[in-house]
């Protein structure tokens, strides 16, 4: 974006979306008010987009909120961290402890397990794999992670118990974990920064605890981070959204139609008898900026832009692929059970790995092990996974001393396209927090002209 003021005027920025792109872009252009004028517009009642928290009942659980969606991250999260700095908001640290599988195909980064002695061989064979393809990682750049594990003849129960679950987790790539490139893979066991696994035990795979970060309450943040954009002169409009593009060129600017949503004082009674507020009013304005910048979904920005999309535009935002997920935030400890291993199992547990004495940290376990990440394979397709957080162990608002009965999780499932292979049915609606599923999808942002 070119920073040349139009006719001796700051350009009119239009940021289309508040999640953390589209906050990020204003803070930024915010800097220079001499030569920007930001409008942000955000088809929700806040700012945050994806990362949010929700109330929960303070007697039950201990506090009074619990973040929903994005919970935390790795160090390396830079930017991250500089604007929960600078709004004065503080994240807390972690060691990250996972639990993947169950029972025969169990196994976690606290301590060793059956199926990690059962592939002791092909644990040795991977960790000399992994440094082949960092001395040619050009070459592995391109090559999708399934393909390559099978160019090394790696087994079936390894690639999808141990290796697409650690991958996962991480990534966030979920079932798409497969078609990654093999470079992705390679950095997180080799890379002494981006590398959650490094570095890799030949003996156990992954045998750290990693330090991770868990965020601060994630409403405040951007409730603050709004405040803190309009002080400086941003116009953010909440209930508003772009309906499309109408027109852009160099000469005249973006021109947009928008959609404003109106608040309505009045109510009217429900059928239980409490007063509801009648549904928004919408207005339809037309406004023309210098610069429009898509934060959303790459679709709804195709979408937006319709016959205004360059081809090259149609092309990059038409090629972009993700899943809709579903996460459920609950406390139903008998499906956690049935699918998880919440808690030390001495059955699968082993003392010796290829002669290594592991008796010290098998005790240890025994104390110390409480999951935060956990991730199963479906049983309808051992490549699909389902992942869970133990929000309890995890959070740091959250108390650590309850039962796992007072503990609550969430549980995304994956991918709605796979939905037959879910087991959300299973989770008994009365243990739903707050009685509702959140959808959630992976963002692409696209900064246009």
């Amino acid at each position: 974006m070119s920073g040349d003021c139009e006719n001796g005027r700051p350009k009119r920025v239009l940021v289309v979306g508040a999640g953390a792109a589209g906050m990020a872009c204003a803070d930024t252009l915010a800097q220079h008010p001499d030569r920007f004028h930001v409008t942000v517009v955000e088809a929700q009642s806040n700012c945050g987009g994806q990362m949010f928290s929700i109330p929960i009942d303070q007697k039950e659980f201990g506090a009074s909120w619990l973040n929903q969606g994005v919970q935390g991250g790795s160090h390396i999260y830079h930017h991250t961290f500089y604007i929960f700095e600078k709004l004065n908001h503080h994240p807390r640290p972690v060691d990250l402890q996972v639990s993947f599988g169950k029972g025969n195909t169990f196994w976690t980064n606290v301590y060793p397990t059956q199926l990690v002695a059962r592939h002791s061989k092909e644990i040795e064979r991977f960790s000399w794999v992994i440094k082949v393809m960092r001395w040619l990682e050009l070459i592995f750049a391109m090559i999708p992670i399934k393909v390559s594990l099978k160019m090394f003849f790696f087994s079936d129960e390894f690639i999808n118990s141990m290796i697409y679950p650690s991958l996962a987790l991480f990534l966030g790539t979920g079932n798409a974990t497969p078609n990654l490139p093999t470079v992705m893979m390679e950095r997180l066991y080799t890379s002494p920064t981006y590398g959650m696994w490094y570095p890799i035990d030949r003996k156990m795979l992954t045998s750290n605890l990693p330090p991770m970060v868990v965020f601060p309450e994630a409403t405040a943040v951007y409730t603050d981070w709004q405040h803190s954009l309009e002080k400086k002169g941003v116009s953010i409009r909440l209930h508003t959204q772009v309906k499309e593009v109408i027109s852009r060129s160099k000469k005249d600017g973006v021109r947009v139609s928008i959609i404003r949503k109106l608040e309505s004082n009045s109510s009217f009674p429900s059928e239980e008898g409490a007063k509801q507020p009648y549904p928004l009013k919408e207005e339809l304005l037309e406004e023309t900026y210098d610069e429009i910048v898509f934060c959303v979904l790459a679709d709804t920005a195709k979408k937006l832009l319709g016959n205004q999309a360059r081809w090259i535009e149609k092309k990059v935002l038409g090629e972009t692929k993700w899943s809709d997920d579903v996460t459920v935030t609950h406390n139903d400890l008998d499906y956690m059970k049935r699918w998880y291993e919440l808690e030390y199992n001495k059955e699968v547990a082993v003392s010796d790995l290829g002669g290594r004495d592991e008796s010290g940290r098998v005790e240890k376990a025994k104390q110390l092990f409480q999951p935060m990440y956990l991730i199963k394979q479906t049983p309808a397709d051992q490549r699909k996974l389902e992942m869970s957080f133990d929000c309890s162990a995890f959070q740091y608002q959250l108390p650590k001393d309850v039962p796992l009965e007072k503990h609550i999780f969430q549980t995304i499932f994956l991918n709605k396209k796979h939905e037959e292979t879910w087991s959300k049915h299973e989770i008994q609606p009365d243990k739903i927090v707050g009685g509702i599923s959140f959808p959630t999808t992976c963002p692409n942002t696209a900064s246009l002209r």
